[in-house]
C-alpha cells in the first residue's frame, strides 16, 4: 500500500494520465461536433429570423443608439466605423417603419439626416434576402441632381462597406458604355432620372423586375413639372410589389403625386410639422431691399467684408455665374472664388464640390443644383443673389448652412418690386426673418473697372449680354407674377451694372409687352399676369428660333435659350441647347428629356396638329425667301471673247408654265419639281454627256492617228548633227568631269547642253509620245546625194 500511494502521488504521472484523457475526451467532443456543427449560411440564417423577429417590437422612443434597433451586425459596425452612433429624430421615427416593409412619406428640415435614414433599411432589406451580385437591382435611389447622388453614394460607401453588396453612380457626365457593362451586375442604384431613362431604354441586360425598394431623394423636386414625364416612363417600368420611400425637407401630400408612385397606405412622418419655424433654430435669417444696378456692387462689397467666411451665393442662371465668377476673379477680392453650375463638365463638377468641401474659407458662385441635398462642412453665410422661385426653394438654399445643431447665417437680396409678394410667402411658410439695410459707406463701386474689362476683351462683353438676356428671361418666365414683374426693371442700368454701354435688344421682351398693353386695353385687371397658355407660345417661339439661322449677334444673343436644367424654372420644356465657348459639356449635361413616349396613352391630336403648323411654317417661309430674290453664288468660266464656257451650279433650261407658277402659291410642289427635273435630265443633261463623250473619243482617236502617221516617215540625214562638233563636246565633256573630281567644284551647264538633254529625253519617251515634226532646216554639205549616203555610213560604221 506504501508503493501505491508513492505512484499516484506522482505528479508527473498524473499529468500524463489527465492528458491522455483529456485528449480522449476533446476527440469524443470534436466528433459529436462535427456530426452537430451547423453550416455559416444557417447561422446566418438564424440570425436573420431572430432579427425580423424583433421588428414588431420596435419603439421609437426607446431608441437612443443604433444598436437599440434590430439591425445586422455588419450595419452597425460600418454605423461606428463612420462615426454615426446616435439616430436623428427623423431616423428615430421612419427606421421602424421601413424595416417593416412599408411605405413612407418623411419630411425634416434641412440637414437633419434623411439620407441614413433610407441607406439604412436598403442595407437591411438586402441583407435579410441574402442579395447577391446574381440576383441584379434590388434598390433604386434616385436624386435630382448629380452632385446629391455622388453625395449619397460617398455616405453608402462608408455605412455599407462590410456587406458583399455591390453599388454604382449612374449619372450623366459619365461613360455611358462602362456603366452599361456594370449596371445589370449592380446591386443598389444611386442614379439621377435621365441617365437611368437612358439605361431603360437602350441597355438590354438591364432591368429592374427584382426590384424591392425605391427610394426618392429630395420627392418634392423630382415630382416636379421638370421630371414628370421622365418619373412616368421610370415607374412605368418597375415592378408594383416594391416599397417606396419618399424624403424632402419639403414634402408633398398630393394625393395625385402619390398615385402616380402607387404608394400603398403610407406611414407620413412629419418630425417639425408642430415647429415654430420650418428652418433650423440656430439659422439667422435676415433680407436686403437693394435696387438691380447695386446688386453687383453690394456682393463684392459683401465679400470684402467676409474674407475669413465660408460663403455660398445663389443665382438664377447659369450665365450670371460664368459671367460674374470671370470678372470677380479678376476684381481680386481676396477670397477664394468657386464656380458650380450645370453647363460645367461633370468631373469639372466634382472636382469643384470636393474643393469647397475641404476649403476653411472659400465663395462658391452656385445656381440650383447645389440648393438640395447637399451638405457642405462649415458654412458660415448662404447669399441668395437673385430672388428664389417660391418659399419651397428658399428654404432649400439656407439649408446648406446649420447642419445639424451648428449655426449659421443667411442672407435674401430683394428687389423693390419683389419685396412684398415674397416675404408674405415666407412668412406663410413660417419663416422668420428680419429686415437690415446696407451700410453705404462700405459699398464699393466696381462699375468702372467692369466697363475696362469688357472693353478690353470681346468675349467678356459677349458674356455680359448673355448675362443680361438670360436674367430677363428666367425673370419672364417666373409664374408668380407678384413678385416678378420683368417691365418693373430697370433694364439700362441693370447694363450699365454689368459694364455694358447699351443695354442689348431684347425681341422677346418687347413682344410681350406690346401683347400687354393690348390686353390691358380690354381687360385692365389682367395686364399684371402672363398666363399658362402665353408662358406655353413664347417656350414654343423659343424652340423655333433655336432651330433657326441666326443671322447677328444681337440675335444670337436671344436664341441663347436659359441656362441648366433649370432647377428654379419648372417648364422644363424650354431646355433649347447651346453652346458655351470655354465649358462645353452639352455631350453631358443632364437635360432630361423623355425617351419613351405616350407613356399614359396620351392623346397625341394635338402634336399631329402642332407637326402640321410647322410643316406649313416651313413652306411658307420658303416661299418668302424667293419672293426676297436671293441668288446662290455661282462660278462662270468665259472664254478670250467673252463666252461663257460653264457656270455652276447649271441654270435650269427648261420653262416652267405660268399655269404651274400661279399653283405653286401655296408652297414648293415637291412632285411637279421632281417631273421637271427629270425632263432637264433626258432633254439637255443626257445630250450634253454624249457630246462630252464622242468628243473625248474623238480626241483620242486622232492622237493615235498621228502617232501611226510618223511612224511611216522616211528618216531624214538631214535632222542628224555634226559629228566634229560632237566629238569636241566630249572630250571637253570628259576634261570638266577630271576637273571637277580634283577639284570639287560642280559642273555647270550651258544652254545648249540643256536643250540636248531635252532632246534626248524626249527620243526616250518618243515611243509612248506621237513624233512631232522636225523643225531644222537641211544641212547642205556641198555633195552630191551619193557621196552624202557614203558619208553617213562611214560615220555610223566609226560610232559602232
Amino acid at each position: 500500500p506504501g508503493k501505491e500511494t508513492q505512484i499516484t502521488d506522482d505528479p508527473v504521472k498524473n499529468f500524463e494520465k489527465w492528458k491522455r484523457k483529456y485528449n480522449k475526451t476533446k476527440k469524443i467532443v470534436k466528433r459529436v461536433q462535427k456530426t452537430t456543427k451547423k453550416r455559416d449560411w444557417e447561422v446566418e440564417r438564424e440570425n436573420i429570423q431572430k432579427l425580423v423577429k424583433k421588428y414588431s417590437e420596435i419603439n421609437p422612443k426607446e431608441a437612443v443608439k443604433f444598436s437599440d434597433f434590430p439591425l445586422s451586425k455588419k450595419t452597425l459596425k460600418g454605423l461606428l466605423e463612420a462615426q454615426y452612433r446616435q439616430p436623428t429624430e427623423i431616423q428615430r421615427q421612419t427606421i421602424g417603419f421601413t424595416l417593416q416593409g412599408r411605405d413612407v412619406l418623411g419630411a425634416a428640415k434641412t440637414g437633419s439626416g434623411k439620407t441614413l435614414a433610407f441607406l439604412i433599411p436598403i442595407l437591411e432589406c438586402l441583407y435579410r434576402e441574402q442579395w447577391t451580385a446574381m440576383d441584379g437591382l434590388g434598390a433604386l435611389i434616385i436624386s435630382p441632381t448629380r452632385e446629391l447622388a455622388y453625395q449619397t453614394y460617398e455616405v453608402l460607401r462608408k455605412v455599407g462597406k462590410n456587406h458583399e453588396f455591390s453599388a454604382g453612380l449612374v449619372i450623366g457626365g459619365k461613360d455611358l458604355k462602362d456603366e452599361s457593362e456594370k449596371i445589370h451586375r449592380t446591386n443598389i442604384v444611386i442614379c439621377t432620372p435621365g441617365r437611368l431613362l437612358q439605361h431603360m431604354d437602350e441597355t438590354a441586360t438591364f432591368h429592374a423586375s427584382n426590384l424591392h425598394m425605391l427610394v426618392l431623394d429630395e420627392a418634392d423636386r423630382i415630382l416636379d413639372m421638370g421630371f414628370t414625364d421622365t418619373l412616368n416612363a421610370i415607374v412605368e417600368n418597375l415592378p408594383t410589389t416594391r416599397q417606396t420611400l419618399l424624403f424632402s425637407a419639403t414634402q408633398t401630400r398630393s394625393v395625385r403625386d402619390l398615385a402616380r408612385l402607387s404608394l400603398k397606405n403610407p406611414e407620413y412622418v412629419w418630425v417639425h410639422e408642430q415647429a415654430k419655424f420650418s428652418t433650423p433654430a440656430t439659422l439667422e435669417q435676415n433680407y436686403v431691399v437693394c435696387e438691380l444696378h447695386q446688386k453687383v456692387n453690394m456682393l463684392f462689397s459683401f465679400m470684402r467684408s467676409h474674407l475669413k467666411k465660408k460663403i455660398i451665393v445663389f443665382f438664377a442662371c447659369c450665365k450670371e455665374v460664368q459671367y460674374l465668377f470671370r470678372v470677380f476673379c479678376r476684381l481680386r477680392p481676396g477670397i477664394s472664388i468657386l464656380a458650380l453650375h450645370g453647363k460645367q463638365q461633370q468631373m469639372k463638377r466634382v472636382e469643384v464640390y470636393n474643393d469647397f468641401v475641404h476649403k476653411t474659407s472659400a465663395v462658391l458662385f452656385a445656381t440650383d443644383i447645389a440648393a438640395r441635398g447637399l451638405d457642405f462642412p462649415a458654412v458660415n453665410w448662404v447669399l441668395q443673389f437673385d430672388c428664389p422661385e417660391d418659399a419651397n426653394t428658399y428654404i432649400h438654399r439656407v439649408g446648406r448652412t446649420a447642419r445639424y445643431k451648428e449655426g449659421g447665417e443667411a442672407l435674401l437680396v430683394l428687389l423693390p418690386s419683389e419685396e412684398n409678394g415674397m416675404i408674405a410667402q415666407l412668412q406663410e411658410k413660417k419663416v422668420p426673418i428680419n429686415k437690415i439695410k446696407v451700410n453705404p459707406e462700405k459699398l464699393v463701386c466696381v462699375q468702372q473697372k467692369l466697363d475696362a474689362f469688357l472693353a478690353q476683351e470681346k468675349e467678356q462683353k459677349e458674356r455680359a449680354q448673355r448675362c443680361f438676356v438670360s436674367y430677363l428671361r428666367s425673370v419672364y418666365l417666373m409664374k408668380n407674377k407678384d413678385v416678378f414683374d420683368v417691365f418693373q426693371l430697370k433694364l439700362p442700368e441693370y447694363a450699365m451694372s454689368l459694364g455694358l454701354a447699351v443695354a442689348p435688344r431684347v425681341r422677346f421682351l418687347n413682344k410681350a409687352q406690346q401683347q400687354k398693353s393690348g390686353v390691358a386695353q380690354d381687360d385692365s385687371g389682367a395686364a399684371g399676369r402672363v398666363s399658362e397658355d402665353e408662358l406655353k407660345s413664347f417656350t414654343a417661339q423659343l424652340k423655333g428660333e433655336c432651330s433657326k439661322s441666326q443671322s447677328s449677334q444681337s440675335e444670337e444673343e436671344e436664341e441663347d435659350d436659359d441656362d441648366e436644367e433649370k432647377e428654379s424654372l419648372k417648364p422644363a420644356a424650354l431646355l433649347c441647347g447651346f453652346n458655351e465657348e470655354d465649358e462645353d459639356d452639352q455631350k453631358d449635361l443632364d437635360l432630361l428629356t423623355v425617351k419613351r413616349k405616350d407613356v399614359f396613352n396620351i392623346n397625341e391630336e394635338s402634336q399631329d396638329d402642332e407637326n402640321k403648323k410647322q410643316k406649313e411654317s416651313k413652306f411658307t417661309d420658303a416661299k418668302k425667301m424667293q419672293k426676297k430674290n436671293f441668288k446662290v453664288n455661282t462660278k462662270k468660266i468665259f472664254t478670250e471673247d467673252g463666252e461663257v464656257v460653264q457656270q455652276w451650279p447649271p441654270l435650269q433650261r427648261a420653262v416652267v408654265p405660268d399655269e404651274e407658277e400661279d399653283e405653286e402659291t401655296s408652297g414648293i410642289n415637291m412632285e411637279a419639281a421632281k417631273e421637271r427635273l427629270r425632263k432637264e435630265d433626258q432633254e439637255f443633261d443626257k445630250i450634253e454627256y454624249r457630246r462630252k463623250i464622242k468628243e473625248k473619243h474623238r480626241v483620242r482617236l486622232t492622237e493615235v492617228v498621228a502617232y501611226l502617221s510618223g511612224a511611216d516617215e522616211e528618216f531624214d540625214p538631214s535632222t542628224l548633227p555634226d559629228p566634229d562638233k560632237v566629238c569636241n563636246s566630249e572630250s571637253s565633256e570628259e576634261e570638266e568631269g577630271h576637273s571637277s573630281d580634283r577639284g570639287g567644284k560642280k559642273r555647270s551647264f550651258s544652254s545648249e547642253d540643256d536643250d540636248s538633254d531635252d532632246e534626248v529625253q524626249q527620243t526616250q519617251v518618243g515611243r509612248k509620245k506621237p513624233r512631232k515634226e522636225s523643225t531644222a532646216t537641211p544641212l547642205d554639205t556641198g555633195l552630191s546625194l551619193a557621196e552624202d549616203e557614203e558619208l553617213v555610213l562611214h560615220l555610223l560604221g566609226s560610232h559602232s
